[in-house]
C-alpha cells in the first residue's frame, strides 16, 4: 500500500484516521497559519489544509499520499460571523460558550490529499452546525471543570460532554466537526487505488 501520511500534530485528526485501520506516519507540519488580509474563512482553511500538506513534501524520500487537514469555527449570528479560536484558558472559554449560548455555530473543515510523486490534488470543505441551548453561568463552569476542551476551537468537545451544550448539530459528516472529514477523505483514498474494505 502507498505510504500514507498525515500532516498534523493533532491528537485528534491521529484519532480518527486510526479509525480507518490503515497505516500511516504522522508528520508536524512546517506551516505558518497566517490570515490574508480581506480572506474570507473557508478560503482560509482550504488554503490552511494544502499548505500543511505541502510542507512535507521535502521530508518524504518516497511516493506517498499526503493528508492535510484544517478547521475554522464561525459563530453566526446578525451582525458578524465571528471567528472562535481554541480558548487555551478557562477565562477565555467561558467568554466563548457565553457567547455561544442560544447561538449557533458553523465549521468549515478542509481536506486536502496530495500524491507526492504526480502532484495532483484533492480537496474538499465539509461543514458542520451546531445549535447551542440557553447556557447559565453554573452549565458553563460545570462543563469546561470536567472536560477541560481547552485545546479545541469554540470551546467544546462534541465527542464528549459537549453533547450536552447542543439543541441540534447538522452536518453529513460528524468526523468533520473533530477535524477530519473521513467520508470525504474515504473517497480521496478511493480514486488514489486505495479501497478500504477490499
Amino acid at each position: 500500500m502507498t505510504p500514507l501520511i498525515l500532516a498534523s500534530s493533532s491528537s485528534y485528526r491521529k484519532e480518527l484516521l486510526e479509525r480507518l485501520q490503515i497505516p500511516f506516519v504522522q508528520m508536524t507540519p512546517d506551516f505558518r497559519e497566517v490570515p490574508a488580509k480581506g480572506e474570507a474563512p473557508l478560503d482560509m482553511v482550504l488554503r490552511y489544509a494544502i499548505g500543511k500538506a505541502q510542507s512535507v513534501l521535502h521530508a518524504l524520500d518516497r511516493h506517498s499520499l499526503i493528508i492535510g487537514s484544517d478547521q475554522v469555527a464561525l459563530l453566526l449570528d446578525e451582525s458578524s460571523n465571528a471567528v472562535l479560536d481554541k480558548p487555551l484558558t478557562h477565562a477565555k472559554a467561558v467568554q466563548q460558550l457565553r457567547r455561544c449560548s442560544g447561538g449557533t455555530v458553523l465549521f468549515h473543515t478542509a481536506l486536502c490529499l496530495l500524491n507526492s510523486t504526480t502532484g495532483s490534488m484533492q480537496s474538499s470543505v465539509s461543514d458542520y452546525r451546531v445549535s447551542f441551548r440557553h447556557l447559565s453561568t453554573t452549565d458553563i463552569d460545570s462543563y469546561l471543570y470536567k472536560d477541560t476542551p481547552y485545546d479545541c476551537a469554540g470551546s467544546f468537545r462534541a465527542e464528549g460532554l459537549g453533547i450536552a451544550l447542543f439543541t441540534e448539530m447538522a452536518g453529513t459528516d460528524p468526523s468533520s466537526l473533530i477535524g477530519l472529514p473521513l467520508i470525504s477523505l474515504v473517497g480521496m483514498l478511493r480514486s488514489e487505488g486505495i479501497k478500504l474494505l477490499e
